[in-house]
């Protein structure tokens, strides 16, 4: 039964893709109503895309833009990232991959807007959400994200040093560049309820901040339902479809719709479905959003130390629709890419016309927007089993279960989320072409000293206490164990000098107990403990306020039969010292100086499994403009650099758990979470690591690794990422892409038009296909060419045995 629903509409019948244009001189106006973003007078769908710029590098962002933008992208959103920015305070940094002014000004030249989400905090997996370490260590700060005067004032000189370097580069829509929309604050009421009475008053100072800084473009609060005006608060999460804003005057936007999840240490891969992750904008759009925005677009890597946590991967590819290296992550950059063609077709349909719904039942619902030109209509099923059969306006439909269709016309289906069309590309690595890797590359290393803390207990300084990272009346008997409180990091246990053992915990862990039996010497022992943060927490009530290391008590427990006893070591005299002497002093991975023999390196007896040691090798670049990664397999947990650029943490031998995955294909029917349909059980968390082409040079180049465990070198290569397979699984009366990104098509392995079975590299013929072969048609199409397009009919292909079901065309061809 229909339950009309007031809201105002129009359609265009053409689908075309709006193309935007922005100037670079002339300002142009943008608000917003209860509809949508308005920009110069006009309503505007708009289809937005993270991409963050210090994942990524300079050379990199043209490419991505790029490729966003022939997505069907309108906007680039980032946020800015405050501790990259201000390392120490006073003291700035907006070089290489942090030139936020030359990523926006890169955005502009590709004609897209672009969306600044200053924060400052950010949480983004990124260290310590993107505060730096010495805002939390100034005197007068006690907790941050609340009404503190030291921390506003610091929060408050950012970001308006951030509004003002934008001001002078003219790149806010107000003064003629691409930024529409800017965001303060960024997910304040997850944790609302942990601050008390200072939360409103925190959030009105933000929000008068914000609109005092006269930027010229509307500010949004996302996650923030108590958002004041003028902010525009806005949702973020797998589904948005059900968000209502808290003022009937603003527009229904979505800043994080999650194409997929972080990667952690020891954690399985968590990719979402093209089919989910399209319904979810579909539904969102037939719901009256008018904004939405991937979260990730393109993900990226952690370069250095910047991933947060603790326990985040360097890896931060979060199965966006382009994959960490920059490639088309197929299907599921085409299968959105087709949503949004027809989406910004119904611009002004979905912006100005009156919607009704009907509600049919079991989780089925028809939506149209309808104004005097015509109509256009979404059909939605989140039922998650069973697949739905409606009569709507005189015509029968199926709308399969946990999915979307759209009809421009109210009459004929144009797009399905449940429908791929669009190819898949299997990647595969391919062995250096430069030299033959890995017998080719000749190691040196040297040892990480660590005598004087470990052995003589020297420190660069001393405390009565146990800091936060951020020898008399012993207890003697042979049953004595040591005992260390931590708060989750890895820890190093030494004893006079020995090393007794080493814990660590995974991404969620927050308190660890370390236990170790232990033999003592008569007279004075020395215990040293190497305590190694995996980045700082970076989400959570009162994050910052964590305790992060050694947290304490550090006991040492004698035991005789039934009884214990406990001495607590916490208050006695310990020597700190903070860093690796090769890290911070001496950096051993800098390619100043190159002489293995004046410089203190070794090429004879090059260790294996050899805790705290360097190794350094030169290797040949790859050839070829494909993307380059750097496999560990082998070695244990440390860094990487190449040519002295921070490649990231690595930690191959971190195997993720064997238990729950499944070979059977993933159903995306159903809501997705982390835990859905998970990959690479039993295998290393993150065993490739990626190397920009920009990182390397023509001639010899030079691979340094701390090693932290204990690895094997000899197994360390570099590979390249190419497209090895291209496969289609597409419908009829649609048309099949198929492109090799830049190599040509080599052989097509496999085609059948009908009902064809199986996924990319299985399939199989169905219970029916075409009545003669049409393998020839496909070779004849496409080997030879980089890109092959193959329109899905009877009269293109062949007649089929398959009567009036809806045929596809499954074809593999081999790059």
């Amino acid at each position: 039964m229909a339950t009309p629903r007031s809201i105002s509409y129009a359609f265009l019948l053409c689908f075309i893709i709006q193309t935007v244009f922005i100037s670079l001189s002339s300002a142009y106006n943008v608000s917003s109503d209860g509809r949508a973003i308005i920009i110069d007078s006009r309503r505007r769908v708009l289809l937005s895309g993270s991409i963050h710029y210090p994942r990524s590098t300079p050379e990199m962002w043209p490419d991505l833009i790029r490729k966003a933008k022939a997505g069907g992208l309108d906007a680039i959103e980032t946020y800015v990232f405050w501790n990259a920015h201000e390392p120490s305070r006073r003291q700035y940094d907006f070089s290489g991959n942090l030139d936020l002014i030359r990523f926006i000004k890169t955005i502009q030249d590709e004609g897209l807007y672009a969306v600044l989400r200053i924060g400052p905090y950010v949480c983004a997996e990124w260290n310590y959400g993107g505060f730096p370490v010495w805002l939390h260590n100034m005197p007068g700060v006690q907790e941050l994200r609340t009404v503190n005067e030291v921390f506003m004032n610091e929060m408050q000189n950012f970001t308006a040093l951030m509004v003002d370097m934008v001001k002078q580069e003219k790149l806010f829509a107000s003064q003629g560049g691409p930024i529409i929309l800017a965001q303060i604050e960024n997910e304040y009421g997850n944790m609302i309820s942990n601050y008390g009475e200072a939360v409103k008053l925190y959030i009105d100072w933000c929000a008068k901040m914000a609109d005092s800084l006269d930027i010229g473009v509307p500010w949004i609060m996302c996650q923030e339902s108590d958002a004041p005006q003028p902010m525009i608060n806005t949702c973020n999460g797998w589904y948005c479809d059900s968000f209502t804003p808290n003022n009937p005057n603003s527009p229904k936007m979505w800043t994080e719709n999650w194409t997929g999840w972080f990667k952690s240490w020891g954690g399985k891969d968590p990719p979402r479905t093209a089919e989910d992750l399209a319904f979810s904008v579909a539904r969102f759009f037939q719901t009256g959003g008018t904004f939405q925005n991937y979260y990730m677009y393109h993900g990226g890597t952690n370069f250095g130390r910047t991933s947060g946590g603790p326990y985040l991967t360097t890896t931060y590819d979060y199965d966006a629709p382009l994959d960490e290296f920059g490639n088309l992550n197929q299907p599921k950059w085409g299968h959105l890419k087709e949503l949004h063609n027809v989406l910004k077709a119904m611009e002004k349909t979905l912006t100005h016309g009156n919607v009704s719904t009907t509600d049919f039942g079991n989780s089925v619902t028809a939506t149209v927007y309808a104004t005097e030109e015509g109509s256009s209509c979404f059909f939605g099923n989140a039922n998650t089993t069973g697949d739905a059969a409606i009569t709507f306006q005189g015509s029968d439909y199926v709308v399969p279960a946990w999915s979307a269709s759209i009809l421009p016309d109210c009459k004929t289906e144009v797009y399905s989320t449940a429908k791929v069309n669009a190819q898949t590309s299997l990647i595969v690595k391919k062995p250096n072409q430069a030299e033959n890797e890995p017998s080719s590359l000749k190691w040196v290393w040297r040892p990480e000293v660590i005598d004087e803390p470990v052995v003589q207990g020297k420190g660069s300084f001393a405390a009565s206490s146990l800091i936060d990272q951020k020898p008399d009346d012993i207890i003697w008997g042979d049953n004595m164990t040591l005992r260390v409180n931590t708060s989750g990091i890895v820890l190093h246990a030494y004893v006079n000098g020995e090393h007794i053992g080493s814990q660590w915990t995974k991404y969620g862990v927050f308190k660890d107990v370390f236990e170790q039996q232990i033999k003592l010497n008569p007279g004075k022992n020395q215990i040293s403990l190497l305590s190694v943060t995996v980045g700082l927490q970076n989400y959570g009530p009162m994050f910052d306020m964590v305790q992060t290391g050694i947290t304490g008590p550090v006991e040492l427990i004698g035991r005789k039969g039934d009884e214990s006893v406990i001495k607590d070591l916490s208050s006695h005299k310990w020597s700190y010292k903070v860093g690796l002497s090769g890290l911070e002093e001496q950096k051993f991975y800098s390619t100043v100086n190159t002489n293995n023999e004046t410089s203190g390196w070794f090429a004879d007896n090059v260790p294996t499994n050899s805790r705290m040691t360097w190794y350094k090798t030169t290797f040949k670049a790859p050839l070829g403009n494909d993307a380059v990664v750097l496999d560990l397999q082998g070695m244990g947990k440390g860094f990487a650099w190449v040519n002295g650029h921070k490649i990231g943490r690595h930690w191959p031998s971190y195997l993720a758990e064997e238990d729950g995955c499944s070979s059977d294909a993933c159903d995306y029917r159903g809501q997705y979470d982390n835990n859905k349909c998970v990959t690479n059980c039993g295998q290393p968390s993150q065993r490739w690591y990626h190397v920009p082409r920009s990182f390397l040079q023509d001639d010899v180049n030079t691979l340094v690794l701390f090693e932290e465990f204990g690895g094997n070198p000899s197994q360390v290569n570099f590979q390249t990422l190419v497209v090895g397979t291209a496969c289609g699984n597409a419908y009829e009366e649609k048309t099949l892409e198929l492109s090799c990104n830049g190599r040509p098509i080599s052989a097509i392995k496999f085609a059948s038009f009908g009902d064809p079975q199986g996924t990319c590299g299985s399939f199989e013929v169905g219970t029916c296909e075409a009545e003669k072969e049409i393998l020839p048609i496909l070779q004849q199409e496409c080997v030879g060419k980089e890109t092959c397009y193959i329109d899905i009919s009877e009269d293109k292909l062949c007649k089929t045995s398959c009567g009036s079901i809806v045929k596809r065309l499954a074809v593999e061809a081999v790059c």
